[in-house]
């Protein structure tokens, strides 16, 4: 019977083989989770986000919120339903008074973005638009913001 003389550091070899694979799936693995998790960029000075978002606003929006951005009539006032009409996105409206992942929460989720029992017409869009579609519509409407609303707005996402 023939004796190997490095059968323990060849074992060893295998062993650190071993542990630098996992290393480096779990590398990779924990690169995609990152990748997932980064949220969405809404940038209303993007002029192709913007571009997108307007093109997908007048598809998606705009028969609730208004082709302006106007909201619907008597906005403030609950209809007969108990539901309040669709707000305004332009700076009339209080769309600029929640931060970005707020606007983005309640355009993916509708109702379910609300707290239990609130009432609301909006549709949720998380199966319709992708998250790329959702900022771009949110980049489109902060475009048509004026610069004082926009700086506003902006001040409640840096509060995040």
């Amino acid at each position: 019977m023939r004796k190997r003389l490095f059968a323990a550091p060849r074992r060893g070899w295998r062993v650190i083989g071993l542990a630098g694979a996992l290393l480096v799936v779990l590398l990779t693995g924990s690169a995609v989770v990152l990748l997932w998790a980064t949220p969405v960029r809404i940038d209303a000075s993007d002029d192709k986000q913007v571009a997108l978002g307007k093109r997908l606003y007048a598809a998606a929006c705009a028969s609730c919120h208004g082709a302006a951005l106007e909201g619907q009539p008597d906005w403030q006032r609950r209809l007969p339903s108990g539901r309040l009409p669709a707000p305004p996105h332009d700076a009339s409206g209080h769309t600029w008074h929640h931060s970005d992942a707020f606007l983005m929460r309640v355009t993916q989720l509708g109702p379910k973005a609300y707290p239990a029992g609130y009432q609301t017409d909006m549709p949720a869009f998380r199966q319709i638009l992708s998250d790329l579609e959702i900022a771009a519509i949110l980049a489109f409407i902060k475009s048509q913001w004026p610069p004082d609303i926009r700086a506003r707005q902006s001040r409640l996402n840096a509060a995040r």
